[in-house]
């Protein structure tokens, strides 16, 4: 079975530390992986894609020097391989014309405003790794334990068995 990571893009290392820490409860089933510039996030995707595994979540900053978070996650949607991850955009500083962005052209799925509290990120990493294995994964069970285990019974009611897709 593919992992399916989580990709954190933050510029400041302590802020991306703390992202880190407060998704730590996801570790063991998700491995996340931490980028500090769009451009690292680059090559980490890529590494990711060529061992075979996935990108179920992508939390990215976005004011970083270079690429913004926002053009990282448009280019994010238009490529096959990471068109289906989850993608929450976490700043203190987009202005709105960079959030519609991000929702029109990036598809995102969350805004975070900087600071959050910890139980909230690690609530919507739920949520979003939650719809993330229930679009792309054949057997749900092996998430029960560290998602959102109602709605991941739900899912597998709906499906009639435990594996139909």
């Amino acid at each position: 079975m593919a992992d399916i990571f989580i990709l954190c893009v933050e510029d400041e290392p302590e802020v991306l530390d703390v992202i880190v820490r407060d998704l730590s409860a996801l570790e063991e089933f998700f491995p996340i992986e931490m980028a500090v510039s769009a451009e690292e996030a680059r090559e980490i995707i890529s590494e990711i894609e060529k061992q075979g595994d996935k990108i179920g979540l992508a939390i990215c900053d976005h004011v970083m020097p270079g690429d913004k978070g926002v053009d990282l996650m448009i280019e994010m949607q238009k490529t096959d391989f990471t068109r289906r991850t989850r993608k929450v955009l976490l700043t203190g500083q987009a202005g709105l014309d960079a959030t519609i962005e991000a929702v029109n052209h990036a598809r995102l799925n969350r805004y975070i405003a900087k600071p959050w509290e910890p139980s909230k990120l690690l609530e919507i990493a739920r949520d979003e790794l939650t719809a993330y294995v229930i679009e792309q994964e054949k057997n749900l069970l092996p998430y029960m334990e560290a998602l959102n285990a109602e709605k991941l019974q739900e899912e597998i009611r709906k499906r009639g068995s435990v594996s139909d897709y």
